[in-house]
């Protein structure tokens, strides 16, 4: 092997970089200037987004068990978008004395999932996908788990890795089902072999239960809401956005690589998991007043209205899918912020507490609201562009009753959107939330968030790159 063709893996690499890094300042740092671990690290990981722009070849390593191109370049790019926001929004309750003494844990951490996460969508066989997957989960329930001396927190991580280690198993039962019948775990092979004979339907059928979990689709959502409430709120949201879109990036991939055989199948499934997921995520949306359990039913609703862009095929479908994740992490990151930033001042974390914020925090308040507007779908943010290309999508296979039912379920999603917009902008408070400034961090993570809202929308070559990268797809 050439050692050129390392650089096919940069962004692996880079990750692994800037981990072993972060590893030396926790052994040479003292703890008088712990602090610098902070700022250090994101400009590390700033540094390794950037790189992964740069222009790269698309390549196969290790006997076609790992594979890029442009469009999964962009989609690392895009998750990798979303952990520097994180990292920033993080920056100011990691400056706090009880989370000091652990704030390289935290980095170490979430870059040795988003690691895990980049194998995942690079896979080119189903040891890769496995492996890329368990090494994006099994962190993750520490990470949940990061206040340890919190119930709610350490309760997160069991109900997490619990979850986890059975969605893994069925998962894996069912690439065993699909392995014992094709005779091979490589995704060009088995999709060669792939037909409707009943264990590899029922193999298929267990991994798409298996992905359900990761996705948090009904019926499979149940720990999502826990998990997020108890875990720590920037963790909550890079589960949110970070761990949902790189799994729905690899299912999405898989589904048109490996199963267009049966195509048929699991158009008919994503048809009824979409109706239970937007439905049933909405109605338990109303009744929620915890913040973090709100945004942890709408991401679930938001995976329902995903489904609809990956029944489109896998060209319209899939540069919808992506595109759309892309809205996501700037959207429901930008809610987030909001939320980890009342929450580190004030400790607050329900929806009656924002009664009358536009009057203290009026930047916080217009954020959190174009924030919500876009993902109820309201123009002109780019939360209606990313709607309106699910919709479309679905469309274009003749899912019109599908489509009808999504448009019910975003009206629906309007009450519970505006019912936060409504506790800000017009509820009074006896008590409300005093004035307070955001940390420089905090501001720059929540403008680029703002930025991406609108920007992703009215910055139409940003959809024609990705719909022209899928083709890249299938080259191989």
């Amino acid at each position: 092997m050439d050692l050129s063709q390392f650089f096919i893996m940069r962004h692996e690499v880079l990750l692994l970089a800037v981990i072993i890094l972060i590893l030396l300042m926790e052994i040479f740092v003292g703890k008088a200037n712990r602090k610098a671990i902070i700022p250090v690290s994101i400009g590390l990981f700033l540094l390794s987004t950037l790189a992964g722009f740069l222009p790269a070849e698309s390549g196969q390593l290790f006997g076609d068990m790992y594979r890029t191109n442009g469009l999964i370049v962009s989609m690392k790019n895009i998750l990798n978008i979303g952990v520097l926001i994180v990292m920033l929004l993080s920056a100011e309750w990691l400056r706090k004395e009880e989370n000091l003494d652990k704030v390289s844990e935290y980095y170490l951490i979430m870059l040795s999932t988003l690691v895990g996460m980049f194998y995942m969508i690079s896979s080119g066989d189903f040891l890769m996908f496995y492996l890329g997957l368990e090494l994006a989960s099994i962190p993750m329930a520490a990470l949940a788990a990061y206040d340890k001396f919190r119930n709610s927190s350490a309760e997160a991580g069991i109900k997490f890795i619990f979850s986890s280690a059975l969605s893994s198993g069925v998962l894996l039962y069912g690439l065993s089902m699909i392995y014992a019948s094709t005779g091979s775990i490589y995704f060009t092979e088995v999709a060669a072999h792939m037909g409707e004979q009943p264990l590899q339907v029922l193999g298929f059928i267990f991994f798409l239960a298996g992905m359900g979990f990761k996705i948090s689709l009904v019926p499979f959502h149940f720990w999502t809401a826990d998990v997020y409430e108890g875990a720590p709120i920037s963790v909550t949201s890079y589960l949110s956005v970070i761990s949902k879109g790189a799994a729905i990036f690899i299912f999405s991939i898989v589904l048109f690589s490996v199963f267009p055989m049966l195509e048929p199948l699991w158009q008919e499934l994503l048809y009824v998991l979409a109706i239970l997921t937007m439905t049933l995520a909405n109605l338990f949306a109303v009744r929620q007043n915890n913040i973090k359990r709100f945004l942890a039913f709408s991401s679930i609703a938001q995976a329902g209205f995903i489904l609809l862009g990956i029944m489109g095929g896998p060209h319209l479908g899939l540069t919808t899918v992506v595109y759309f994740i892309l809205v996501y992490v700037f959207t429901n990151l930008g809610a987030f912020g909001v939320a980890i930033s009342i929450s580190d001042k004030t400790g607050k974390e329900n929806i009656n507490d924002y009664n009358g914020l536009y009057k203290t925090n009026p930047m916080l308040s217009l954020t959190m609201m174009l924030a919500l507007f876009s993902l109820a779908g309201i123009p002109p943010v780019a939360g209606f562009f990313g709607k309106f290309f699910l919709f479309t999508s679905a469309a274009s296979k003749g899912y019109y009753i599908l489509v009808l039912i999504a448009v019910l379920n975003a009206t629906i999603s309007l009450y519970y959107y505006l019912r936060v917009v409504k506790a800000m902008f017009i509820e009074k408070s006896d008590h409300p939330i005093a004035p307070f400034r955001s940390s420089l961090s905090t501001r720059m993570a929540l403008a680029l968030c703002v930025a991406g809202t609108f920007a992703v929308g009215f910055i139409s070559w940003i959809y024609e790159y990705l719909y022209d990268m899928t083709y890249l797809l299938f080259i191989f």
